[in-house]
Formats: structure tokens, sequence, C-alpha cells
């Protein structure tokens, strides 16, 4: 068989779509390649090893870059726990950062801090966070450098309004400015300290300040001897995540700049452990919250109904008497007589059965002489019609027999 020829038309239709086809995914190419543009995007991967347990990681290898000796560790570590634990003396030119809250240290080691200072030592303190509870509680060594935190955390921020380069002379370096200053530069503006707790000055005399009376300090650089303090309402810009900041940066490169060239940057980024019901509280509250609720539901659900805080008086009811008496009208009404007559002698036989065994059981004469022996002022008559079931509708033989029948029961 031959192959039969496409007809003309069907061949120009098929070339027609085909170039419709190609015009139409040239157009989207273009208008993709027009809207859209290839960006890279940076992942942050999790932390891991040191980089996850020190949040000054960053800091250290930045100052281990610049050539400065870096020592990084949880602990303050000046005097020896149980002679067990390795010092780390502080030299007069080091400089010390505590980056955790100072109330964790003791009040050896705020002593041998201050001493150490005053030989030309630099140390760079924060205010204690607020607590759960918004406790003002005391801070040691706040009160031996004549500060005080303020009771509240401050909404306001502190503006950066530049940066000044440090001076060349340590002196002068010692009591320079820090970004922030009125007369700096314009290197650019950012805010800093954000909601962070403020503190006061209580008979300090600082060099330099970064705030006011009124809304609180944010910064206060104190000379003691021949060294320094620094205290700053919050040090979360020298961590990891605070360094990316250009205006964290330059502030930590400031802060570090009087005597970092010159000695040992000792990094303390744990003074102690956190509690471990703080942290429960802190970081476990979406887990222990719903328990709780669901405890307090469970408790309200099976605890008694509040009431007035007396009871209510005992309405009169009536007396178990009462009721049995009733009982007995109402079947003896009934034409249930017979039933409660027999009711009573079955209780009189049976107590005679565990008193007197041999009256009880004889039949007829003999145990009624016997009956007349034991209750000599019953006459005999009346305990033989006791024992002897009343005729129907008698209701005086009813009442006498029963009657009978308990004063003989309970003389047994």
């Amino acid at each position: 068989m031959s192959a039969q020829p496409m007809p003309r038309p069907q061949v120009l239709r098929t070339v027609v779509l085909v170039l419709l086809g190609i015009v139409v995914l040239a157009g989207l190419t273009a208008w993709w390649l027009h809207t859209h543009e290839r960006v890279e995007r940076s992942i942050p991967m999790p932390r891991t090893g040191e980089a996850r347990r020190n949040p000054l990681y960053a800091l250290q290898v930045a100052l281990q870059k610049d050539g400065i000796k870096v020592n990084s560790r949880r602990r303050l570590q000046l005097l020896p726990e149980g002679g067990t634990e390795t010092t780390v003396p502080l030299k007069p030119r080091d400089t010390v950062v505590i980056y955790n809250d100072p109330r964790t240290l003791s009040r050896a080691e705020i002593d041998e801090l201050l001493r150490w200072v005053s030989h030309g030592g630099h140390l760079i303190v924060r205010t204690p966070p607020m607590g759960l509870l918004a406790t003002n509680s005391p801070v040691p060594l706040f009160a031996d450098l004549q500060l005080m935190p303020l009771g509240r955390d401050a909404n306001e921020c502190a503006e950066v309004k530049g940066i000044r380069a440090q001076p060349a002379d340590p002196a002068a370096a010692r009591a320079g400015a820090l970004v922030g200053d009125e007369d700096a530069g314009s290197a650019g503006h950012d805010f800093l300290f954000c909601g962070d707790r403020r503190f006061t000055l209580v008979g300090a005399n600082p060099v330099h300040s970064w705030g006011d009376l009124k809304n609180g300090y944010v910064f206060a650089r104190l000379l003691r001897g021949s060294g320094s303090v620094d205290v700053l309402a919050d040090l979360g810009f020298l961590g990891s995540d605070g360094l990316e900041q250009p205006a964290s940066f330059e502030l930590a490169r400031q802060l570090l700049q009087p005597n970092y060239r010159e000695g040992t940057v000792h990094l303390v980024y744990a003074a102690q452990m956190p509690s471990l019901w703080a942290t429960l509280i802190r970081h476990s509250w979406m887990a222990w919250g719903p328990l709780m609720l669901a405890l307090v539901f469970w408790l309200w659900r099976r605890m008694q109904r509040f009431g007035p805080q007396f009871a209510a008086p005992a309405l009169e009811r009536r007396s178990l008497l009462e009721h049995i008496t009733a009982s007995g009208e109402l079947a003896y009404r009934y034409g249930y007589a017979h039933l409660l007559y027999d009711a009573a002698r079955n209780a009189f036989l049976a107590r005679l059965r565990r008193r007197d065994p041999q009256a009880a059981a004889l039949q007829g004469e003999p145990q009624l002489m016997l009956l007349s022996q034991r209750f000599p002022d019953v006459p005999a008559s009346e305990i033989r019609d006791a024992l002897l079931p009343p005729f129907a509708n008698d209701h005086t033989a009813f009442r006498t027999r029963i009657a009978t029948l308990i004063r003989l029961r309970n003389r047994l």
C-alpha cells in the first residue's frame, strides 16, 4: 500500500498551530524573565557544639580573629569551691564580661572583682532582669557601686545617633564616650535597649552616662581606682544574634576598646545554672499550663458546691418510731393484722429459745405452766390468749395480745 499525502489545508492548519504554540511559549518565557529575578537566600542552620551552648560564641570568634586572647567559660572561677575547681587569675589589664544576672555572684566574688578593678581591671555587667513576680530584690554589686535598678522595665528605646572613634590614649579611652553621644558623628541611626531594665544613680558619679534621672540610665562608666566598671541595661547586643546589627557591633567594639588590646577578655556567660522551676515556668508553660487547667477543672467537677457558711437548720421530720407506727397502722388498715401478730409472736418465741430452750421446745399446757412459773405476776389466761391468734376485726384482742407479747419479750 502506498501512503496517501496529507491534504494541503490540514498541513497549513498544523503549521499555524505549531507557530502559535511557539509564540505563546516565547511570550510566557519573556514575561517570566521580565517579572522574576534569581536571588540567593541564606537559611540559618541550627547551631551545634559550643555555638549552641555559648551565647557569646560569635563575640569570642570575632575577638580571636582580631588577635585578642579570649577566655570563655560558664563560671567566674575566681575562688576555688572546696579546693576542687581550678581558679582563673585576673591580670590588671584584663576585661571581664558578666553576661548573666549579677545577683548570682557571691559576696566573696564581688569583693574579689572590685579589688581587681581597683588594680586596673575592666568589668562589664548588666542590670538584673525582672523576675516572674516583678520583685525588686537587692543587688549587692550595685549597692557597692552606688547604683539601683529601677523597679520596672522601661518601654523606651535608646537611640544610637552615631559612632565616635576611641582616642589612642588609654587614660582618655577609660573616660571616653560611646555610641549615643549628642556630639557624635553621623554614622547612622539605630535603637538599642528597647524594653530593658534601666537603673538610676544613688551617689555614683560616672565619667560617662547614657540616659537621665527621669527615665533611667542604660549605660554608665564608673572609675574605681585604676580600673573602670561599665554598667548597661542589658548585654543582649553582645550575643550571637545581637551582633548581626551594625549598631550592636559598633557598641561592642567601643565597649571593649579601652583595655582589650592589652589583656585577656574573660567572657562569663553563665555564672550558675538557672533554677529548674524557673526554667520550667519560663519555657515549658505550653505543657504545664493546659495540664494545670485540666487539674483545676477536674477538682472543680468533684468538689462540693459552694453554699452558705453555716449549714441550714434541720427540718422537722418523723422519727423512726413514728415511721414504724405509721407502717403498722397502714398494714392493719389494709387487713394484714395477722402478719403483725405473727411478727410479734415470732420475736417472742425467738428470744424464748435463747433464754429458756426447754420452755420453747414444749407446746400447749406444759409450755403454759413453765411460762406461768417464769412470769408469776402475769395471769396464765392472759399468757394463753397471747399465744393464740386473735379473731379478725377484734381490735381490742389484737392490741392486748400484741402488748402482752412485747411485755413478756422485754422481760426475758
